[in-house]
């Protein structure tokens, strides 16, 4: 798991020189999910939220279709990622827990992700979706989420 410096997320200079990977783990998943569904490059993926118990960190957002998840990791089983999340918080905020909640808003729109406390795509430095959209067609979508699913049932 990696951990921010201090200051980093609250700098947007600093947030947006970030690596994909971290920029949209820690802090920007949201608009990675949003995107990903926008154009799907696999069907029957919906969103899903991480919500932490109250007074810890830790939320996060990913696209799964029950079985596999897509986040900034690429794929890997929803089950795995979920543990993953879990463990990691875990190790550092003893007692953290978390509830899983099916996205039913639009995860590109600002009102909507500002009363979850999130950012909306036109609140970083720079436009981050067509961040996402080159994070997301770099991928062989078929080919990942296929290892994914045989890891899955391994």
């Amino acid at each position: 798991m990696y951990v921010l410096k201090p200051g980093i997320k609250k700098n947007p200079e600093k947030r947006w020189a970030l690596p994909d990977r971290i920029f949209f783990g820690y802090g920007a998943c949201h608009i990675l999910a949003g995107v990903f569904l926008q154009c799907p490059p696999l069907e029957g993926f919906h969103a899903e939220r991480i919500i932490p118990h109250e007074s810890f960190w830790g939320g996060h957002m990913y696209v799964t279709n029950g079985i596999i998840a897509f986040d900034y990791h690429g794929y890997s089983g929803r089950e795995r990622l979920l543990e993953h999340h879990r463990k990691g918080w875990a190790s550092h905020s003893p007692g953290w827990g978390c509830a899983i909640e099916r996205v039913d808003f639009d995860p590109l729109n600002t009102a909507e992700l500002n009363q979850r406390k999130m950012r909306g795509p036109d609140q970083y430095l720079h436009d981050p979706i067509p961040r996402a959209r080159n994070f997301i067609e770099r991928r062989n979508h078929a080919r990942d989420a296929a290892k994914a699913l045989e890891t899955t049932f391994a």
